[in-house]
């Protein structure tokens, strides 16, 4: 429950205030209150509007423009009262202040009275009034048309790191509060317009009403009701205009304010204090000023004057633009080449994502962009699944790429590149389609299947023609999601190693301080994750890769071997993404004969230290070949292609085939849980070709 503040019942007194006048008559001593008070505000409002130096620094200006013209068409109403009922007893009838404009200010003469009440209408609402709506109307059109744009700088400042979460939700609510205070203003201005014509309305019914009510009721001659009731009307009418043109003055000086960092006044001090303007105003004023019939010594005076302000502006900008010997050599040190420092280094983003500026809308949330959502979603997806958390994704747009392309970086260096037609939809051939579509060929950049680019009417058809059709967001991140997975072994490092390792010792601390870094450092762990990670096998479960580590770690130390000691302690785990639904894990097997041969060939090379394997041409040819040939068959079985060879030649073979046979898995038969259901369904074979 919020504490209860007595400036909260200032609104609801006005308010009542308002009502008040509205319908009670008021005494002549109050009415010169209120409209002393009125002028008052008026004042005080348009000096905060000149003091101002963005508008939004007065933002609640639509609502008090809004109370401070009802509250003088309130004053209006209660003074036209007072004057129709009292108005028969002479000039003070509606108070002093009526009064004292009604004669002082136009002398008792209510022809000149009008008249100046008609230059001020035309003033407010032929001038003022007329450019300040217009102003509004374009700032509230601009403004909106602007909000997009804005709102996509912020994001790419937030995501390029310039800004953080805080300062971007400031920024974002500054262009929310921007976008509404320029709206209401567009319909503020109407208050204004409106209080303009209601004032000659006014005007006119005092004056009418009462001539009627002088002559008919108080039995005063024509002449007699014409001078009291002229008076006190037009009077009235001044009392009431001068605070409109304030406020109408108020509304047109916040619309046309450039936000700066100086209010009204400096602003427009340092522009108009030109040395230049100022001689040559000086000088054309004092030829007119010698011409004949001319008030010579007013003019010469100005000339001077505006002579003697130019000299003033230019001593001025003279010492601001001659500094001290001192400053001088200040200055000169500041624009030396800075010496090169270790902070001008900028570290590149683990990971990144580049895009032309023809992507932009896939990242801005207001023309429903859902890259970044998707984004994020690749990354807490793929934290899951491989078991430590990846980097922030950097989005960044790229005016060196092409507007439809982007680009996936991976410590600085590109990994993955595509195109992307935004409006549209990617139709992807999974292998067999029923039909062609029409639109523009392409190739799905994740895994290189051919598609076409299509329109969002055609979804429905092409699916049933057999195609898997997504929109250009689910393009990206689905790449981004294969790069990343590819490359998940160069996203670990030492901090993420340490931060597994915090992690694990909150649950195990003895186990965590017996291995690092007592049996194993730091930099052997991580290696020997990296190397899990090249092979596709998850680390979620750290605890039972510690506890193996610690187990055989007095063996070696060598991160290759320890990998390899590791994988079947996970054998379970790397298991039960490759099982079909029957709990049956379908396998490929090399040909007796050639598992041998390998064998022996790894042998033959183990004999010289440091040699790295080294196979007859012909036959890695063949065995290659035949691996993919295999992979691809098991593939349109339905199955995923798994090889499974003896433990001595996994680690050798697995690291052979990783870029030259795509998504096979090699495992070895010890990494193979007992109790595991196997079937063979081929065999791999890779005898040389005969020629008949």
């Amino acid at each position: 429950m919020s504490k209860f503040n007595y400036t909260d019942l200032s609104i609801p007194a006005l308010v009542l205030l308002i009502m008040g006048m509205l319908v009670l008559p008021l005494p002549a001593f109050l009415l010169d209150v209120l409209f002393t008070f009125n002028i008052t505000s008026a004042v005080l409002i348009i000096m905060i509007a000149i003091g101002t130096r963005k508008p939004l620094d007065f933002s609640s200006f639509p609502s008090v423009l809004l109370f401070a013209t009802m509250l003088r068409l309130a004053l209006n109403v209660a003074s036209t009262r007072v004057i129709l009922v009292n108005g028969h007893e002479g000039h003070d009838a509606a108070g002093k202040v009526v009064a004292a404009f009604g004669e002082f200010v136009i002398g008792g003469n209510y022809v000149v009275g009008f008249i100046i009440f008609a230059i001020l209408m035309v003033v407010n609402f032929v001038v003022v009034t007329k450019g300040a709506g217009r102003v509004s109307e374009v700032n509230a059109r601009f403004t909106l048309d602007a909000m997009p744009g804005k709102q996509m700088s912020i994001d790419a400042d937030l995501n390029a790191g310039v800004i953080d979460q805080e300062t971007a939700k400031r920024r974002r609510a500054e262009l929310a509060q921007e976008s509404d205070f320029f709206g209401s203003m567009d319909g503020a201005s109407k208050f204004v317009s409106g209080d303009a014509i209601a004032g000659l309305l006014i005007l006119i019914i005092n004056l009418i009403g009462g001539l009627a009510v002088g002559i008919g009721q108080h039995g005063l001659s024509l002449s007699e009701a014409g001078r009291i009731y002229s008076l006190l009307t037009i009077g009235d009418g001044l009392v009431a205009q001068i605070p409109s043109l304030l406020l109408s003055l108020a509304t047109a000086i916040v619309v046309t304010r450039v936000t700066t960092a100086e209010s009204m006044t400096e602003q427009a001090g340092s522009q108009l204090g030109n040395p230049s303007a100022l001689f040559v105003t000086s000088s054309i004023i004092a030829i007119l000023g010698m011409v004949p019939g001319m008030p010579h010594l007013v003019f010469i005076t100005l000339a001077a004057l505006s002579a003697g302000l130019g000299i003033v502006a230019l001593r001025k900008q003279t010492g601001l633009s001659a500094p001290s010997a001192a400053e001088a050599a200040a200055s000169a040190a500041l624009e030396q080449p800075k010496e090169l420092e270790w902070d001008d280094l900028d570290q590149v983003d683990l990971v990144g994502l580049e895009i032309g500026y023809g992507l932009i809308p896939l990242v801005n949330p207001e023309t429903g962009g859902q890259l970044m959502t998707r984004v994020k979603g690749v990354r807490k997806k793929l934290s899951a699944e491989l078991g430590f958390l990846i980097q922030p994704v950097r989005i960044r747009d790229a005016l060196s790429i092409d507007p439809d392309s982007y680009h996936i970086v991976l410590k600085g260096v590109i990994r993955g590149r595509g195109k992307i037609k935004v409006g549209r939809e990617m139709a992807i051939n999974p292998g067999q389609v029923y039909g062609v579509l029409e639109g523009i060929p392409t190739q799905e950049p994740a895994f290189g299947l051919d598609a076409v680019w299509i329109e969002p009417s055609q979804r429905d058809h092409a699916r049933t023609l057999g195609y898997t059709v997504v929109d250009a967001t689910t393009a990206v991140a689905t790449h981004l999601n294969k790069v990343l997975r590819d490359n998940a072994s160069d996203l670990l490092s030492h901090d993420e190693v340490q931060q597994l390792l915090d992690k694990l010792s909150a649950k195990s601390p003895k186990l965590v301080e017996d291995l690092v870094p007592g049996k194993l450092s730091l930099g052997v762990l991580t290696r020997t994750l990296q190397n899990l990670l090249n092979d596709s096998v998850s680390i979620r479960d750290m605890r039972t890769i510690v506890e193996t580590l610690s187990e055989v770690s007095a063996r070696t130390q060598d991160p290759e071997q320890l990998t390899s000691m590791v994988r079947p302690r996970l054998g379970r785990m790397i298991v039960q993404g490759l099982v079909d639904e029957k709990n049956v894990l379908s396998v490929m097997t090399l040909d007796p004969s050639l598992e041998q041969l390998l064998h022996n060939v790894l042998q033959q090379n183990s004999q010289v230290p440091g040699q790295s394997v080294v196979m007859e041409p012909g036959l890695a040819e063949r065995l290659f070949g035949a691996l993919r040939e295999g992979a691809k068959a098991v593939e349109e079985q339905g199955q995923s292609a798994v090889l499974v060879v003896s433990p001595a030649i996994r680690p050798w073979l697995a690291k052979a085939v990783r870029y030259r046979v795509n998504e096979l898995m090699i495992l070895s038969y010890s990494e193979i849980p007992d109790d595991q259901a196997v079937k063979v369904i081929h065999t791999v074979h890779a005898e040389p070709k005969t020629t008949s």
